[in-house]
């Protein structure tokens, strides 16, 4: 199939539908298709946009060899037992809560920290020899791929506890950390966040697939 006619077809569709009038409900953000309230997402590389697409237009973004200015999100969910990650190497790379998103950014050619907060996802300036760490450590990290998947970690409150880490797609990471802002109250969140937080890593505990360390 020929990529590049493919995606002059969803330019033509595009341009077409810009003097249709629109019908409620939510619409593909490239060719105004109709979608359903479950629907996939694509990464907008330069703008770091998250745009919501019909079937047919994410699919043309699938390819991650291609250089292409969108990405289609996977729909993976992995859990790594054991994970690699101590509270002393936590601590090295100086995020404030216990909990933290990391992806490789593409554009900037490097991987960035985001973690939650009163004012949504917040970045996090992230000592590079310390991920090195964390990396070499486990190299189930280096599984997610670039802009679209995210290592999400949390470090429970529990000092016996270890930290968890879970590879996800990256939309659920910040559809995750908005709905904790709504919730958010005074300085550490308030009860309402924790909940959800508990309630957030159960789900992923029950469709995330497990993968052991080699």
């Amino acid at each position: 199939m020929n990529g590049t006619g493919n995606v002059t077809d969803v330019l033509a569709r595009i341009r077409a539908s810009r003097g249709t009038p629109q019908v409620a409900g939510e619409r593909c953000e490239m060719c105004s298709e109709a979608i359903a309230d479950e629907h996939q997402h694509v990464v907008n590389l330069e703008g770091r946009q998250i745009m919501c697409v019909c079937r047919g237009c994410y699919l043309l973004f699938t390819d991650t060899t291609a250089e292409l200015r969108y990405r289609a999100i996977p729909d993976r969910y992995l859990t790594f037992p054991d994970f690699a990650l101590d509270r002393r190497q936590w601590e090295a790379l100086q995020i404030p809560v216990g909990l933290a998103f990391f992806f490789h950014n593409s554009a900037l050619g490097r991987t960035v920290a985001f973690y939650p907060g009163p004012a949504g996802a917040t970045e996090s300036e992230l000592d590079l020899q310390a991920w090195n760490d964390i990396r070499t450590a486990d190299p189930r990290v280096d599984t997610m791929a670039d802009d679209t998947e995210a290592l999400l970690v949390r470090v429970p409150d529990d000092e016996s506890a270890p930290p968890l880490g879970y590879l996800v797609p990256i939309d659920a990471c910040y559809e995750f950390v908005g709905r904790l802002r709504m919730m958010w109250r005074g300085f550490d969140g308030g009860q309402d966040a924790r909940n959800y937080i508990d309630e957030f890593f159960e789900s992923l505990d029950s469709r995330s697939r497990v993968v052991d360390r080699a």
